[in-house]
């Protein structure tokens, strides 16, 4: 069975063992193996410092070991996708890895910028910083390291990649 890594900022809600285990369950239901980063075993009795680089060799190896990668792509803290999941995205990419994404808005880059300035064709935020405008949902780096990006939710690309 392909194993599946599951990236996101899940990890950050009170109840990410919970989403771990409905979203393994989901992977098992679809024939997949689930990978979540909560199920690492990691001494919390160590340094932050240390801590924190076991959690970091502990999913890389969960990325290696895994076929497709299923990142949840949605705005966190902020406009942006998670920035480490970000990174897991592209490490995942450039092991030669399938790598999906979900969002729950199909709205392009562009469009989330309500305030946006344009001037000359070019777009710019309210800090005068330029947007790209690519008709991708997120920045072209993320967007162009997926195989796709599919409007819904994890079981929705589940459902996507079972069927090819």
């Amino acid at each position: 069975m392909q194993k599946i890594y599951i990236a996101g900022p899940d990890v950050f809600e009170k109840e990410s063992i919970q989403i771990g285990r409905k979203f393994t369950a989901l992977c098992d239901k679809y024939g997949f193996v689930g990978l979540y980063p909560m199920d690492n075993i990691v001494d919390f009795s160590q340094t932050k410092h240390k801590i924190a680089d076991d959690i970091f060799l502990a999913n890389r190896k969960m990325i290696q070991d895994a076929d497709i990668v299923i990142a949840n792509l949605n705005s966190f803290r902020g406009k942006e996708s998670d920035s480490g999941t970000v990174w897991e995205c592209g490490y995942a990419y450039a092991l030669g890895k399938k790598v999906y994404g979900y969002l729950k808005s199909s709205a392009s880059y562009i469009e989330q910028f309500p305030n946006k300035i344009e001037k000359d064709g070019m777009f710019w935020d309210e800090e005068e910083r330029f947007i790209e405008n690519f008709e991708h949902p997120v920045n072209l780096m993320v967007a162009s390291s997926c195989e796709e990006i599919i409007t819904g939710d994890f079981e929705d690309v589940l459902k996507k990649i079972s069927d090819s």
